[in-house]
């Protein structure tokens, strides 16, 4: 049977990714993938640039990592949900997106005064000037290393800079995910929780929080992630077996800010069956002539 490489979770500079749209199919080709999904924070603004250069023998699936949270003993606790195949024209989803993402450029304006009324020189007309696409603290972090602040992107995002909890933080407005949810399958999407058990993002939500999501309509758990420890892949693994829910790998390929290459982690040719198989908004792109 032919191997067919399937990476499900990818970011460009249409939010904080480093590649554009269009050179991030090329790459995957190169790398040998046959299935990609993009899915920029909380919007599809590069969908259409990586279907109008999608080289031969390639297939993207169209999707967006949506920002949400969920409250778990009293906190807020921030989660991603990969979202794939929904209507984008679907009025009720695509506002929600967009208020996401003006939320996103307004907290990271505040975020850059904050360090400019420190006496930092972080500009926020080059923070703009960096994010072709959706604007976040990537792209601040990119313009504190500029202005020799910190050493690289990963120092910014201490509680000393603008990480949870430090002075320049500033927090997230955000929909929960029982309503993100409900939007991404009302707009005939299919939902994959992200990175559930990353060991480098702080707090992670346990088994009750995945069993109430699954209730709601949750289609799979990302399993195979970089950030996931070998335990919490053998956790992740029973869950989704346990909920009957769908198993995926992805890269979360961002560009050179991150260590992982395209198809670092992958999703079986079943598991993406499973997916596509239930989605009714949309369907995967593949070359034209």
């Amino acid at each position: 049977m032919e191997r067919v490489a399937i990476d499900l979770h990818t970011h460009s500079t249409a939010s904080d990714g480093l590649e554009s749209p269009e050179n991030l199919v090329r790459l995957a080709a190169g790398q040998g993938l046959s299935i990609l999904a993009l899915t920029d924070h909380d919007t599809i603004a590069g969908i259409g640039r990586a279907a109008a250069a999608l080289p031969a023998g390639l297939t993207l699936v169209p999707g967006a990592e949506i920002s949400c949270q969920v409250e778990v003993a009293g906190a807020w606790v921030s989660l991603h949900v990969l979202a794939y195949l929904f209507d984008p024209a679907e009025p009720a989803f695509a506002a929600a997106r967009a208020r996401v993402r003006e939320h996103r450029a307004t907290r990271a304006r505040r975020m850059v005064d904050r360090l400019a009324a420190d006496g930092h020189p972080v500009r926020w007309e080059r923070v703009l000037e960096l994010a072709a696409g959706t604007v976040g603290r990537p792209h601040i972090a990119a313009v504190m290393v500029e202005a020799g602040l910190i050493p690289e992107v990963a120092a910014a995002f201490s509680n000393r800079w603008i990480g949870a909890g430090g002075p320049y933080w500033v927090g997230k407005e955000q929909p929960d995910v029982w309503e993100a949810l409900r939007l991404i399958h009302g707009a005939g999407g299919v939902s994959v929780f992200a990175h559930p058990f990353a060991s480098r993002r702080g707090v992670t939500v346990g088994p009750e929080v995945i069993e109430a999501m699954a209730k709601a309509g949750l289609t799979g758990l990302e399993v195979d992630h970089p950030d996931h420890l070998p335990v919490a892949r053998r956790r992740l693994r029973g869950l989704a077996a346990e909920l009957s829910l769908v198993a995926t790998g992805s890269s979360d390929f961002h560009g050179a800010s991150k260590p992982q290459g395209l198809g670092a982690e992958t999703t079986s040719r079943e598991a993406y069956e499973a997916l596509i198989s239930t989605a009714r908004g949309a369907v995967p792109i593949t070359a034209s002539g």
